[in-house]
């Protein structure tokens, strides 16, 4: 069989004209209405953002109600079949209705716009038509204009719903962006997988818990009393050492005290921790990805990190593996 890669490439290329060509749509009034009505929906009214579309319409818009929710902005899929048999008690008044149709005519979309219209919830269409039963009768219509799809007979929604995913996700960031939604936002919403991984926090992935003892010692004790205050903690690999005023002075490490025993035998017990701790060790805080923790281990070839707060006072001890069983990617 001979495939015509040429028409494939042709595919590729009319569809990525139609996305450049809605530049004009999110540079228009209407756009900015609509990411303000979906802002305020959400960030003002407490609402959410409900999506709804036919067919291959109905899948783009699943994908952007998605899209929605895990950057912020609260949402929901509604099949419109379902919506008119009792799934419209899903759709609240402070909520907006976000209806996805290239024609504006498709039967089960135009049933939704009286009942939604009674209880006074606003409407934003994106379709084709301006002058279509769903464009006259939304409060906002994202108009992408006629658009010629890119199958071989010009009819299986291909570019129309190109460009209303564009639009999607144009809506979605924008809104995002408004609201100062963070990577640490973002990762409460994806716990788990590659991006969960690479976002997590170190807080969330030390081993020591703001309420459980820390190994802490002060750089003016010896290191027989370093023994005796750490004996019983988990997990000693390292013992963080702090001054008078208890902010991070060094750290001491297994090698640090093996390398001390070599060169001073027994006498090592009475020597002060100042003596023999790595001074200025490298620290991080809560906030700072387990990726960029991950990042600095594998420079430095170290395999504790100090937590320290906003005063250089330790709060945690992350350890490698903690980090590598995380799967985290640098």
């Amino acid at each position: 069989m001979d495939f015509d890669i040429n028409y494939a490439s042709e595919v590729i290329k009319s569809e990525g004209l139609a996305i450049e060509s809605m530049v004009r749509v999110v540079q228009s009034v209407s756009f900015a209405k609509a990411a303000e009505l979906i802002y305020n929906c959400s960030h003002s009214c407490g609402g959410s953002v409900i999506v709804t579309g036919m067919g291959k319409a109905g899948i783009i818009a699943s994908k952007v109600s998605s899209t929605l929710a895990s950057t912020g902005t609260p949402s929901h899929f509604v099949h419109p079949g379902e919506a008119v048999h009792g799934d419209l008690g899903r759709v609240q008044e402070d909520d907006v209705l976000l209806a996805l149709s290239y024609s504006g005519e498709s039967d089960e979309i135009v049933r939704l716009i009286d009942p939604i219209k009674q209880r006074g919830i606003k409407l934003i269409a994106m379709t084709g038509y301006e002058d279509s039963r769903l464009g006259k009768h939304s409060d906002v219509v994202l108009c992408m204009g006629t658009l010629k799809e890119a199958c071989p007979l010009g009819i299986a929604p291909s570019v129309s719903t190109t460009c209303m995913l564009a639009l999607g996700d144009a809506l979605a960031f924008t809104v995002m962006k408004a609201r100062n939604f963070g990577a640490e936002d973002y990762a409460r919403f994806h716990p788990g997988g590659a991006i969960g991984a690479k976002l997590i926090t170190v807080e969330q992935s030390m081993m020591f818990n703001r309420p459980e003892e820390l190994p802490l010692v002060s750089s003016d004790d010896s290191v027989r009393e370093m023994f005796a205050k750490t004996k019983g903690l988990k997990r000693r690999g390292a013992v963080m050492v702090v001054d008078d005023g208890g902010k991070l002075a060094g750290i001491i490490t297994d090698a640090d005290l093996r390398r001390s025993f070599g060169e001073k035998n027994s006498k090592v017990f009475d020597c002060k921790l100042k003596e023999i701790m790595t001074p200025d060790c490298k620290r991080v805080k809560p906030d700072t990805l387990a990726a960029e923790a991950m990042a600095i281990f594998h420079k430095y070839r170290i395999d504790e990190l100090p937590v320290v707060d906003e005063n250089d006072r330790p709060v945690g001890l992350v350890d490698v593996q903690d980090i590598v069983a995380l799967k985290v990617v640098t």
